[in-house]
């Protein structure tokens, strides 16, 4: 009969051996600067976003995130790969971002945030894809129509 002791170690070394294995395969991606650099993407919106330690102050477009993003929402969008990772005041994020509305350039952030924090720690990536945010949202504004006001909408039927 086998110990219960004896049982919960070989239920966890079969649980932990192939976690540790996966993390083994992600290594760690760095420029000659120290910093990670990645890509995120959002409906029109593309953002070019280097990650490297420091105060956690973030750049957007040469400017302070509270002076480019106004409104508090889009900042907490910006900020939640950070908190989901206890990871708040750690980095400096430095993102040039083009396209698409201030909504948009706030997700691709997020998205670039999240996928450069893997490349800089790969123990994050669990937690970051458990949340989604590793995930390019895929949702763009559908194409106007020919015979339609817009994508769906169609012109107003006249009887008469």
């Amino acid at each position: 009969m086998i110990s219960e002791s004896i049982l919960e170690t070989i239920v966890l070394k079969d649980i932990v051996e192939p976690i540790q294995e996966e993390v083994l395969l992600r290594e760690q991606k760095l420029d000659g600067q120290g910093r990670s650099y990645s890509t995120g993407k959002r409906k029109n919106a593309i953002a070019r976003v280097w990650i490297k330690p420091g105060t956690g102050k973030i750049l957007v477009n040469v400017q302070d995130q509270e002076a480019y993003f106004s409104r508090p929402v889009l900042r907490m969008l910006i900020n939640q790969p950070f908190v989901i990772t206890d990871r708040e005041g750690q980095y400096d994020v430095f993102c040039t971002v083009v396209g698409g509305g201030l909504s948009g350039q706030a997700g691709a952030i997020r998205h670039g945030i999240s996928k450069a924090l893997v490349l800089y720690e790969p123990i994050l990536h669990a937690a970051l894809k458990t949340g989604g945010f590793l995930t390019r949202d895929p949702r763009v504004v559908e194409r106007k129509k020919y015979g339609h006001r817009k994508a769906r909408r169609r012109f107003q039927f006249s009887k008469r």
